[in-house]
């Protein structure tokens, strides 16, 4: 198994070259300034553990950004701005893994303009062949579970084969590299 600083780098990389933009956080409140630099309206923030062990919302709020935290689908359509965390990542595609059955989790990551993606660089696996094993445990845990892969921002080309941005999902993702919020893969 690749160490975790040559996993970072195939990611980061991989992660650019599908549009993806990738921020190296050196802790949490970082990240949550990066955020509060970016984000000028409500930030849907659903409740995922590694962002409430963490207190996120707590250091969102006491930074100046407005959370949506409940009634998401009435609020949703209208936010431009999501924050989930990851359970893993695979460097050779740079693509994100979200067990995102809540569905705060999946309306934060699909209706917004803009999503942020707090993965802590820990979670990053080789490969799909490496995550064969925490999406086995993930579905032995709940069977009826969705898992969202997440590779660059949302694209399609199925209208009259023009490759357009942000048709079917975000525009823009932001990819906030944060170590020490979660190494458990199962954990978001």
């Amino acid at each position: 198994m690749k160490k975790t600083t040559e996993l970072k780098k195939s990611f980061v990389a991989a992660a650019q070259v599908v549009g993806a933009e990738v921020i190296d956080c050196k802790n949490l409140q970082e990240a949550v300034a990066y955020l509060a630099e970016q984000v000028d309206g409500p930030l849907l923030c659903p409740s995922f553990a590694s962002g409430e062990r963490a207190g996120l919302a707590e250091k969102l709020v006491a930074a100046g950004v407005t959370l949506v935290a409940e009634d998401f689908r009435q609020q949703a359509p209208h936010a431009k701005w999501g924050v989930t965390g990851v359970n893993f990542a695979m460097a050779d595609t740079g693509s994100l893994a979200l067990e995102s059955t809540a569905e705060d989790i999946r309306l934060a990551t699909t209706l917004p303009e803009i999503h942020f993606a707090l993965l802590d660089p820990e979670k990053i696996l080789a490969d799909s062949l490496d995550a064969v094993e925490p999406m086995r445990q993930l579905h032995q845990r709940d069977p009826r579970n969705y898992i969202a892969y997440i590779t660059g921002p949302s694209r399609t080309a199925d209208i009259e084969r023009v490759l357009t941005i942000g048709v079917h999902g975000p525009k823009q993702l932001h990819i906030l590299l944060v170590p020490k919020l979660s190494s458990d893969p199962l954990e978001m």
